[in-house]
């Protein structure tokens, strides 16, 4: 219990990368706040499910709910995770101002203004962790908005690292690999799973868990010495 008495915040917790991360910081000890969009079946199944939970809906296309997310952390923060993003697959020909927009706000712009509200409530010693993408590193055509936007993230967490290091705060980013959720196999046909197994070191796709707990690493005492740092946790797809 590695976490016990520490407050996180978790973005886009209800499902996915984010739901693991959330159980992951709950079972360590922290008292876990979560965010959703739009399925709140699932989010109150989650606190159903986890002790010390709490969810709050904030929709990250609209900058005015950072305020909204934080109100459940008015009195203090030791962690933030910056998970919840957009990726709609399009082609630069395709790209819209609006849509150029839309992902640049909820992946970058919203995320950005999380850290900066973080700051103030953040306890010395505190941790963020950005969820960014291995294909900031792994160019895949029809993800340029993608890409772009959590490479933007990427360098809010270096120049953050060196702005709150003074104060003990690590700022870090973890990019995983194709991970194995109901979205990833939603989007990508089977073959191209095999394919991308067949050229990952460990030799299949990652799970929730296996991103989660590299999340739990950074925000927990062990990590105190690294900060503004992109762990690429890929299991070995890209080496």
């Amino acid at each position: 219990m590695t976490l016990n008495g520490k407050t996180a915040l978790v973005t886009g917790g209800s499902r996915g990368i984010g739901q693991a991360i959330v159980r992951r910081l709950a079972r360590d000890g922290a008292r876990v706040v979560f965010s959703y969009r739009d399925d709140e079946a699932a989010a109150d199944a989650l606190v159903r499910d986890v002790a010390g939970t709490v969810a709050v809906r904030a929709d990250q296309e609209d900058p005015a709910n950072v305020e909204t997310l934080f109100e459940p952390v008015a009195d203090g923060l030791d962690i933030l995770v910056n998970n919840a993003a957009v990726n709609p697959p399009t082609p630069i020909r395709d790209i819209t101002a609006e849509l150029f927009d839309r992902v640049m706000t909820v992946n970058a712009k919203f995320p950005l203004l999380a850290i900066r509200r973080a700051e103030p409530l953040l306890r010395d010693g505190g941790r963020i962790v950005n969820v960014s993408t291995l294909n900031t590193a792994l160019p895949v055509p029809g993800l340029a908005l993608y890409s772009a936007s959590k490479a933007a993230l990427e360098q809010v967490t270096a120049v953050a690292a060196r702005e709150f290091g003074a104060r003990g705060i690590t700022v870090n980013t973890v990019s995983p690999g194709p991970t194995d959720t109901d979205l990833l196999r939603a989007t990508n046909p089977p073959e191209a799973l095999e394919q991308t197994t067949a050229f990952t070191a460990l030799g299949r796709l990652g799970r929730p868990a296996d991103v989660a707990d590299v999340v739990a690493f950074l925000a927990g005492p062990d990590a105190r010495w690294i900060t503004g740092q992109n762990i690429r946790a890929t299991g070995g797809l890209l080496l």
